[in-house]
């Protein structure tokens, strides 16, 4: 795999955002909960990331019942107050959750939201065979598209693709973009054979996995602060070219009464701003490709 440490070597392209907005923002939630591994559910191992840590190795009805959190209460939570600020969020949706709680993705299409791929279960694909691997892009779309009556434009791999996922997703023939990379403050192109693909990057450190993942995040209020801080600086330097913040959340986490407030203040702060297109990753990759056909 050829490296490209280099980017755009401090000369971002001339793009503009609409309205002359400095910083196009991203709300990513992310939708796994029934696409974790459970071992009730047939698989050899249970899901190891959430919030106690006493795991099981045979059937355990406790992180079952976490990951059910969000799809009984925090959605209706999270995307109520996206509607009050009248933000459009990219629902990055594993196609096994999509097929086992349509209603959500349903509701997310009713409100104006894109609803994205995010593989068929919560996995990497690093280690995932060609045919496999496209047997399970394939199993999303179609899960997706059955129910929402849209087929995904855009496309996230939890953790680390394979060497063959950007050609098979160019082969799917449905995607724009994917956000397989945490490299840049901006999209970009890349070369897959002889076609031409746009990559939005995705971001972990403005997101909310960081309350499981490393305990970066104790309060709600430290997020907030440090997304908020995230912006202020890109539309900074928005004000002379343009940037993109992604700002990833996930059901069960930022969807707790405890950390919600925090996603209502980053919503408050960056709307007020007056700085910000906040748009669906569709809608930023959309804009990108338009301006350079």
């Amino acid at each position: 795999m050829v490296r490209d440490l280099i980017g755009y070597g401090g000369k971002p392209p001339h793009v503009s955002w609409p309205k002359g907005k400095a910083v196009a923002v991203s709300f990513v939630v992310n939708f796994e909960e029934g696409s974790e591994f459970t071992v009730s559910g047939g698989d050899d191992h249970n899901e190891a990331i959430y919030e106690v840590v006493h795991g099981l190795k045979g059937n355990d009805p406790c992180i079952e019942s976490h990951f059910e959190y969000g799809t009984r209460a925090a959605w209706w939570r999270i995307m109520d107050l996206l509607d009050r600020y009248q933000a459009k969020a990219t629902v990055s949706a594993c196609g096994y959750a999509v097929e086992r709680s349509p209603l959500l993705a349903q509701d997310a299409v009713r409100r104006g939201h894109e609803v994205s791929a995010h593989g068929w279960r919560w996995e990497s694909h690093a280690d995932l065979g060609e045919a496999e691997e496209r047997e399970r892009i394939h199993r999303t779309v179609s899960a997706i598209e059955a129910v929402t009556g849209q087929k995904p434009r855009g496309w996230h791999t939890r953790s680390a693709s394979s060497p063959n996922t950007r050609r098979l997703l160019l082969e799917a023939g449905n995607f724009l973009y994917d956000s397989d990379a945490y490299n840049d403050d901006l999209p970009y192109f890349v070369s897959i054979g002889d076609k031409r693909h746009l990559v939005l990057p995705y971001a972990f450190d403005t997101n909310d996995m960081q309350f499981q993942n490393t305990q970066r995040f104790a309060l709600g209020a430290e997020f907030a602060t440090y997304v908020c801080d995230a912006y202020d600086w890109l539309a900074q330097e928005g004000s002379m070219a343009p940037r993109m913040l992604s700002i990833g959340l996930h059901l069960r986490m930022i969807g707790r009464p405890g950390r919600i407030g925090a996603l209502d203040r980053i919503l408050r702060h960056i709307t007020q701003s007056g700085t910000a297109w906040i748009a669906t990753r569709e809608q930023i990759a959309r804009h990108w490709l338009a301006q350079h056909p």
